[in-house]
């Protein structure tokens, strides 16, 4: 199970690498897929075979096909060059730093941390539901929400305008053209 475990983190590091320092959405959709799945072996090796359920389910099942159809209909193509051109070497100096800080933070909090302190009770399905939909049934319902206006937002911002294309009618417009018809 240890040898599982570190394959599966391994995955999951050179996935999400791959999902930062590749040009084509696609190609960085389809690494975060698989850096998802990763997350959820490593779920399932420390025995939280609910959250990696959940991980496999709703983020790399629902949500990131939801990501792919978003990107599909974006028709976003590869990187520009001007956005190379953005992203120099220096551009990743405060990044990476501050990658590391948290991975100190990460490792400190990690190491500390002693058997005894680790709960072994399991979480079922009932107590996360009546957790999610008891006090913060607004909160779940206002992240949906938001999801939502994010996806439409995006769809609108992407959108590319084609010449003859009719987006909307004018209602005087309509309302001649209904008469023409009439006559």
């Amino acid at each position: 199970m240890e040898l599982a475990f570190y394959a599966s983190a391994l995955v999951a590091i050179y996935s999400t690498l791959r999902v930062i320092s590749t040009s084509n959405p696609m190609h960085a959709l389809l690494n975060l897929i698989i850096s998802l799945i990763a997350v959820a072996m490593i779920f399932f090796c420390l025995g939280a075979s609910f959250a990696g359920a959940l991980q496999v389910i709703v983020y790399a099942g629902a949500i990131m096909v939801l990501f792919v159809f978003v990107v599909m209909m974006l028709n976003l193509g590869t990187a520009q060059v001007q956005e190379k051109t953005w992203l120099t070497p220096m551009t990743w100096v405060g990044p990476a730093l501050l990658s590391l800080v948290l991975l100190g933070f990460l490792a400190h909090g990690i190491l500390g941390v002693t058997g005894g302190l680790i709960g072994v009770t399991e979480v079922t399905a009932k107590q996360v539901g009546i957790e999610l939909f008891g006090p913060y049934v607004l909160a779940v319902e206002l992240a949906s929400i938001l999801l939502l206006a994010g996806l439409v937002t995006a769809y609108h911002l992407g959108r590319e305008e084609k010449n003859g294309e009719v987006l909307s009618v004018p209602r005087a417009a309509s309302r001649s053209a209904q008469e023409g018809d009439q006559q």
